[in-house]
C-alpha cells in the first residue's frame, strides 16, 4: 500500500504530465504535420505504426533515455543539455525541446520549485527524481502523454473523430508499458534512434509553406 506521501507524488506526477499543463505542447507534432500532408500518415493505422516507431526507435526513445538519466543524475545537467542537442535530428526538435523546458521551468518554479531552463525531458527527469515514483511510472505517463500529443494533431490535421484517437492511445499501452520498463535503468549506451522517415519529416517542416504547428 502506498503510503500517504508516496499518494500526493504521485498526484503531483500526474499533474506535471496532464495534457492540462499547459507548456505549450499542443502547438508541436515532431514533423508529423509533414508527413500527414505528404500523405504518409492518412488513417489510424498509418498514425499507430508512425507514433509507434516514434517511440520505440526515435525522439520518444531518445527522451526517455535522458528523462531517466537525469532522474538517476548520471552527469552534470549542463553536460546532459549538450548531449541532448547534440542528438537532435533537427532544428525543430531542438526548438521544441527548448521552448517546452522553458514552459516547463517557468510553471514549476511558479508553483515553489525552481527549476532552471533544461531541455523539456531533463527537467522533467530532474523536476520528478525526489518524488516517490518509480521510473517506470514516470515514462510511462509521459510516453502516453507524448502519444496523446501527436494523436491531437492528427485529429486535428486528417479526418479522425476523437474516439478513434482514443482508440489508438488505448492500442499503443502494451508498447508504452515495454518501453518505460525496458529504459528504468537506462544507460548512455541506450542513446540511439533510427526513425529517418520521421527525421526527414522534421526537416521538411522546417521550410513547409502551409502549417499550423510550430514544429
Amino acid at each position: 500500500m502506498r503510503t500517504h506521501d508516496a499518494f500526493q507524488d504521485s498526484l503531483r506526477l500526474t499533474q506535471l504530465l496532464s495534457p492540462a499543463f499547459p507548456i505549450g505542447a499542443f502547438a508541436h507534432s515532431q514533423g508529423l504535420e509533414a508527413a500527414i500532408a505528404d500523405g504518409i500518415v492518412h488513417d489510424a493505422a498509418s498514425l499507430e505504426s508512425w507514433i509507434s516507431t516514434v517511440l520505440r526507435f526515435g525522439s520518444g526513445h531518445m527522451d526517455a533515455v535522458f528523462i531517466s538519466l537525469a532522474r538517476q543524475m548520471a552527469m552534470e545537467a549542463d553536460a546532459l543539455t549538450d548531449l541532448y542537442y547534440a542528438y537532435s535530428a533537427s532544428s525543430e526538435r531542438a526548438q521544441e525541446a527548448a521552448e517546452l523546458g522553458r514552459g516547463f521551468q517557468a510553471l514549476v518554479s511558479a508553483m515553489g520549485d525552481p527549476a532552471p531552463p533544461l531541455p523539456y525531458a531533463i527537467a522533467l527527469g530532474l523536476a520528478t527524481r525526489n518524488l516517490c515514483v518509480s521510473t517506470p511510472e514516470v515514462l510511462g505517463l509521459w510516453l502516453q502523454s507524448l502519444s496523446a500529443q501527436l494523436v491531437s494533431v492528427a485529429v486535428r490535421f486528417m479526418p479522425m473523430g476523437q474516439a478513434e484517437g482514443q482508440r489508438v492511445i488505448a492500442a499503443l499501452t502494451p508498447t508504452i508499458a515495454q518501453i518505460a520498463a525496458a529504459l528504468a535503468d537506462a544507460t548512455v549506451d541506450d542513446l540511439y534512434s533510427f526513425t529517418p522517415g520521421a527525421d526527414m519529416a522534421s526537416i521538411r517542416h522546417e521550410t513547409q509553406e502551409i502549417r499550423i504547428f510550430r514544429t
